[in-house]
């Protein structure tokens, strides 16, 4: 009786599993690599070589994160501190503090202090802070209440979903210019936020892109 299976066919069981397994594999991999704090990022909260606390800086003492971050408002990137900005105040206030020994160590050998970053957009991704600032978006909707963190942390998921709520309905994150440094600035509801909103979309004539070209250029 001839065979109602190629010979082939024998081996196809063992070819299945075989490829099981990679995809599998794959998913494994892909999902440890994707979901750790490093890349899905919500939470990630890196030790830094210099504790710094921003609840101290920004709320107890009262700085504008443009004393640190000189650039965002005029700039694709918002910059890390130098070690100068740093010293302006330590080189008189504690300035024999334990901790800050690797600022004053940067300061003497003229290397700059190697924070860790904690945010950062992907390579193709196109995002620019000035334009944002500049346009009643604050630091609160991207990063958090920064301002009450002691070690600063990923607050926020940055991912496309996330920044696709804003593009679409700018209204219900916009607000006056004054106000966007201003970290602890609430409205007085929510019906307040729309109508203020709407207004300030219409001055400033806020357009934010929705195709893909906006982003990914």
């Amino acid at each position: 009786m001839a065979n109602i299976f190629p010979r082939w066919a024998n081996r196809a069981p063992l070819r299945v599993i075989g490829c099981l397994l990679l995809v599998v594999g794959a998913v494994i991999a892909g999902g440890t690599y994707y979901l750790t704090p490093k890349y899905a990022r919500v939470g990630y909260e890196p030790t830094q070589p210099v504790s710094f606390s921003h609840d101290l800086h920004v709320t107890q003492l009262g700085m504008d994160c443009r004393y640190c971050h000189t650039n965002v408002d005029r700039s694709q990137h918002s910059n890390v501190p130098a070690t100068q900005t740093c010293m302006a105040c330590h080189s008189m206030v504690k300035t024999d503090a334990a901790s800050l020994q690797p600022v004053r160590d940067s300061w003497a050998n003229n290397e700059p202090i190697p924070w860790v970053r904690v945010h950062k957009t992907p390579d193709y991704v196109y995002f620019n802070h000035a334009a944002h600032v500049n346009r009643g978006v604050s630091c609160v909707e991207c990063h958090g209440q920064v301002n009450e963190m002691e070690e600063v942390y990923h607050a926020k998921s940055l991912s496309m979903a996330f920044c696709l709520e804003c593009h679409r309905e700018p209204e219900k994150y916009l607000r006056p210019n004054d106000k966007v440094y201003d970290l602890t600035w609430q409205p007085e509801s929510e019906q307040a936020q729309i109508e203020m909103g709407e207004e300030l979309v219409e001055h400033w004539r806020v357009n934010p892109p929705e195709s893909c070209s906006g982003c990914h250029r």
